[in-house]
């Protein structure tokens, strides 16, 4: 009878830890990252009543995060959701994986091809950076009037160049350094004449892009006709800096920025942080690319349940191509009513 007991306590005990760790790691880069933060909130919104997660924070140390990938696989997890520190530690990642038969899933950060080709069981979801560049220009297009060579008012020294600035991610960055290469490369393919006054490394931080954007300002002041950002967080920083300027003034109080008589200076991000949509309401940001974190959400949701359940990848309401990715579309942001 006591042995019997004593079974029973072991069953139960090992029966209650599995049930404990019955979840799905979401492994994210830096939680004080702002877009990471708010993109953690929406794939956790998306997953209830779907799976159950647990978010860890890798603190932007890749050994950080390759601690918690080794010790969440030594546990018996088979399905990983990953924001890579390092896109190139996704190999790294990738060759665990298959030595613990686990599904790897790649957010945010795109691995290199060849290193997610190499497991079946690795894949990615996220948006093309070149897209973001792409529609960044449009919306430069139409900030000067569709018409490269006769500028609107918001060429301030009636040059027909436009003077800009940008705001870049981290150095080697594949997004900042696409995002910024595509940008330039499509304005000059749409006919603008560019003078690109400075290329300034905000780190994607908003603090960072505040502290450059002074700088920047002491040096250009009102020649800067532009700012491009890779993100909006760097673009809310340089924001606060052109207000401190009085660059961007709202002087009749009346809560929103009239540009063709009032201190501007046009600021284009990337993401759709809603703080960012607050201040394209009152026109003190003109515009930025949504990255949609709402549906790269829900796409995320959906393909790890249905890896985890055995369910058909044919039945997946995003297409999933080469077996390997999930592509979320950018959108361009000028109007929060639209």
């Amino acid at each position: 009878m006591k042995k019997l007991m004593i079974l029973l306590f072991l069953v139960f005990t090992l029966s209650s830890c599995q049930k404990t760790d019955n979840f799905i790691p979401l492994i994210i880069y830096d939680m004080n990252d702002t877009y990471m933060e708010d993109f953690e909130m929406k794939i956790t919104e998306s997953a209830q009543g779907v799976i159950t997660l647990k978010t860890f924070d890798s603190q932007n140390s890749q050994v950080i995060q390759n601690e918690i990938i080794v010790s969440l696989l030594k546990k018996g997890h088979k399905e990983l959701i990953v924001n890579p520190v390092d896109r190139l530690s996704a190999y790294a990642t990738i060759e665990l994986a298959k030595k613990y038969d686990a599904t790897i899933i790649f957010i945010n950060r795109e691995p290199l091809e060849k290193d997610l080709q190499s497991y079946e069981k690795a894949y990615y979801i996220g948006a093309l950076p070149s897209e973001s560049g792409v529609l960044q220009a449009e919306l430069v297009n139409n900030l000067f009037g569709y018409d490269p060579n006769n500028l609107n008012f918001n060429d301030k020294n009636d040059d027909g160049v436009i003077q800009l600035v940008i705001l870049k991610g981290e150095v080697g960055h594949q997004d900042a350094e696409i995002r910024t290469k595509t940008v330039l490369e499509e304005l000059d393919r749409l006919g603008f004449s560019v003078e690109l006054l400075e290329i300034a490394v905000g780190n994607f931080d908003e603090e960072t892009a505040y502290t450059e954007t002074k700088k920047l300002i002491t040096e250009y002041n009102h020649s800067i006709e532009l700012v491009l950002s890779n993100n909006d967080a760097m673009a809310i920083g340089a924001l606060r800096a052109f207000k401190e300027a009085e660059l961007i003034k709202d002087l009749d109080s009346d809560q929103i920025i009239n540009p063709i008589i009032e201190p501007w200076v046009p600021i284009i991000g990337i993401d759709g942080l809603d703080v960012a949509l607050d201040y394209i309401k009152t026109n003190e940001i003109y515009g930025t690319i949504l990255n949609d974190s709402n549906n790269m959400a829900k796409a995320i949701i959906e393909l790890v349940n249905s890896l985890k359940n055995n369910l058909s990848l044919d039945e997946l309401t995003f297409s999933l191509s080469n077996n390997k990715y999930i592509w979320v579309p950018y959108q361009k942001i000028t109007n929060i009513e639209e």
